[in-house]
C-alpha cells in the first residue's frame, strides 16, 4: 500500500527523483528497487535557517503497488447552442469560468469583452510601452483574461474554500498549465504561458456554443421595474438577457459611472495605494536566503512584509520574483505601475507594490463625486504622477534611501520599466501623510530585512490598482445586486476578489446561483 510521507529535504534532493529515491529507500530502510513511484503531493521551501530546506508532502509506491497516475480532464461539457442565454460583461477570471460553469449547467454564456483577444493586445501593450499611447479598451487591464493575462499568473489565495482553489486549479492544467501548480505553495504560470491558456479557454466556450465578442463594450443596461432585460453595446447594439454577470474588473471606471448615473446603488471602497519597488533579484536573493549565491537548485526568492506604520498598515503586494514592471494605465492623461514574472521568473530583477492601507476618510476632498469619491482620489494621484514625469508613460522614479531622506535622485539607472523614469522627489506625488508613512515604513522594512533599505532599490510611482475603489452591493444568498433583479456583481471590479483564484471562484459562484435560479423554472 503506497505510504505518505512528510520530509524535510535539501534543495539538491527536491530537484533530483534519483536522489530523493535513494534518500527515501535509506529514510525507510529499504532497497531502492522496492521503490516504483514517488509521487510529490506538496512542496514549499523553508528559509528560516541559513541551511535551506524543502518541505515535500510525498506518496510512495513499492513495487507490489498499483500506480495508476492522476490524468486531469476536463468536466463533459454539452452543447449549449440551443439553451437559455446569460450575459457576462468582461473576459477575465471571473468572467470565464463563470461561462465554463455555466456551460457544465447546460446554459449558454455570451460573453462581452471591450478589449481584444491575447493575441491583438500584443500590439497595443507594445504600443504603450514604446510609443506612450493607451488605449482605453486594449491594454494590460482590459482585454481577454483581464489583468491577470500579462501582468503575472499568481494563483494563489487567502480564500479558506480550498475545495474550490484545488477545482480552479485543476481546471487550469486541463486547459495546459504545468501540474506543479497543484503541488507548489506558491503557484504560478507565468505571463508568457497565461496566454495560450486563455486562448483555449475562450476557444471550448465558442465550441461548446457559447458566444465570446471582442471589442464590444457596454455602454448600457437596460432595466425595468428594477429588473435586468439586457445591455446596449457600444455601437448601438442590443443584447437580451435576464441574468447578468457584471465582472468587468477593478479598472473599469465607466461601468462605476454608468451604474453612478441610473442611481443603482454603489459605494466607495477602500483600498490600498503606494509605489512599486525594484532591487537586484540577486540582492533579495542574498537576504532571503542568507548566501552570496542561491544556486541551481533555488528558485528566485520572493518576500512578504508587512508593517503597522501610523495606525496604518503598510505591506508588499503582488511581489514579482525575477519580473518586470509594467505601465498599466486605462485611459491617456495618467501613470499606472504593475509587475509580472515570466514563467522561469529568470531576469534579473525583483518587483513589488508596496502599499498603504488607505481610509474611507482619505477620500473626504473627493465627496462630492459620492460613491466615487475614492476613485477619484486614484485618478487624482495617477494623473498628477503623468504630469511630475512629464507628460508621458514614464513614471516618478527614486532611489530608496533618497526618499526616506528627502533627497532628489541625482539619477536613476536603467529599471525594467520600459518606458523610462523621471527623477522626483516621490513627496509631490502622493498627499503628505501618504509619502510620511512611506518613509517611515522603508525603513521599518529596512529593519527587519537588512539590506533592503538601500539606494540600488528604485521607486516608481504609483501602484495604485492594488483593488476596486467601489463595491458593487449584492445579496450575500442570491448574489443579486441589493436592488436590481438579475444583476450579478462579480469578481475583483464589484468588490469581492483580489487575484486570479478568487476572481474565478466568485465567477463560478455567481454562475452556480443563476444556474439555481434558472433551472429550477
Amino acid at each position: 500500500m503506497p505510504k505518505e510521507l512528510l520530509l524535510q529535504v535539501s534543495p539538491e534532493i527536491a530537484s533530483n527523483e534519483l536522489l530523493l529515491q535513494d534518500y527515501l529507500s535509506k529514510q525507510m530502510k529499504v532497497s531502492a528497487r522496492e521503490i516504483k513511484q514517488v509521487t510529490i503531493l506538496k512542496r514549499s521551501i523553508d528559509a528560516r535557517q541559513k541551511a535551506i530546506k524543502i518541505n515535500l508532502k510525498v506518496l510512495v509506491y513499492f513495487q507490489d503497488d498499483e500506480f495508476v497516475e492522476n490524468k486531469i480532464q476536463l468536466p463533459d461539457y454539452k452543447n449549449v447552442s440551443s439553451a437559455q442565454e446569460v450575459i457576462i460583461v468582461g473576459a477575465g477570471p471571473a468572467g470565464l469560468f463563470a461561462a465554463l460553469q455555466l456551460i457544465e449547467l447546460g446554459l449558454k454564456p455570451i460573453v462581452i469583452e471591450r478589449g481584444k483577444d491575447v493575441r491583438g493586445r500584443r500590439r497595443d501593450l507594445k504600443a504603450i510601452n514604446v510609443n506612450h499611447v493607451v488605449n482605453e479598451d486594449s491594454n494590460y487591464c482590459f482585454g481577454e483574461g483581464g489583468a491577470g493575462t500579462y501582468s503575472d499568473g499568481k494563483l494563489y489565495t487567502r480564500s479558506k474554500k480550498r475545495g474550490d482553489v484545488t477545482r480552479i486549479l485543476e481546471l487550469l492544467v486541463a486547459f495546459g498549465a504545468s501540474p506543479d501548480i497543484l503541488i507548489e505553495a506558491h503557484p504560478h504560470i507565468g505571463t508568457n504561458k497565461l496566454p495560450e491558456i486563455i486562448q483555449d479557454i475562450r476557444e471550448k466556450i465558442i465550441e461548446m456554443g457559447g458566444k465570446v465578442l471582442f471589442e464590444t463594450r457596454l455602454t448600457d443596461i437596460i432595466i425595468k421595474n428594477n429588473e435586468v432585460q439586457g445591455v446596449v453595446t457600444q455601437n448601438g447594439d442590443t443584447i437580451s438577457a435576464s441574468k447578468i454577470i457584471l465582472a468587468t474588473g477593478h479598472s473599469a471606471r465607466d461601468i462605476f459611472e454608468l451604474l453612478d448615473r441610473k442611481k443603482v446603488f454603489i459605494e466607495a471602497k477602500p483600498f490600498a495605494l503606494g509605489v512599486r519597488a525594484e532591487h537586484p533579484q540577486s540582492l533579495i536573493d542574498s537576504i532571503q536566503y542568507s548566501c552570496d549565491y542561491r544556486g541551481e537548485h533555488l528558485p528566485p526568492a520572493p518576500y512578504s512584509i508587512v508593517k503597522q506604520v501610523g495606525g496604518r498598515g503598510m505591506y508588499s503586494f503582488c511581489m514579482c520574483p525575477g519580473g518586470v514592471i509594467a505601465p498599466c494605465a486605462t485611459s491617456p492623461g495618467e501613470v499606472v505601475t504593475n509587475g509580472w514574472s515570466p514563467s522561469k521568473r529568470d531576469q534579473a530583477t525583483a518587483n513589488s507594490g508596496i502599499v498603504i492601507e488607505l481610509k474611507l476618510e482619505d477620500f473626504k476632498p473627493f465627496a462630492k463625486f459620492g460613491a466615487l469619491a475614492g476613485m477619484e482620489f486614484q485618478k487624482s494621484i495617477e494623473q498628477k504622477a503623468w504630469h511630475l514625469a512629464g507628460d508621458t508613460q514614464k513614471v516618478p522614479a527614486q532611489r530608496m534611501i533618497d526618499f526616506t531622506q528627502h533627497k532628489i535622485s541625482s539619477e536613476i539607472p536603467k529599471t525594467s520599466y520600459v518606458p523610462g523614469t523621471t527623477s522626483v522627489e516621490m513627496g509631490q506625488v502622493f498627499p503628505g501623510f501618504l509619502t510620511q508613512i512611506l518613509r517611515e515604513g522603508f525603513s521599518e522594512f529596512g529593519k527587519s530585512m537588512r539590506g533592503y533599505l538601500t539606494n540600488e532599490a528604485i521607486l516608481h510611482a504609483p501602484e495604485s490598482r492594488t483593488s476596486s475603489p467601489v463595491r458593487i452591493p449584492r445579496n450575500p444568498e442570491t448574489l443579486e445586486h441589493v436592488q436590481i433583479k438579475g444583476l450579478y456583481p462579480c469578481g475583483e471590479g464589484a468588490g469581492y476578489a483580489g487575484g486570479i483564484i478568487s476572481a474565478a471562484i466568485d465567477g463560478e459562484k455567481c454562475a452556480l446561483m443563476i444556474g439555481k435560479c434558472l433551472l429550477k423554472k
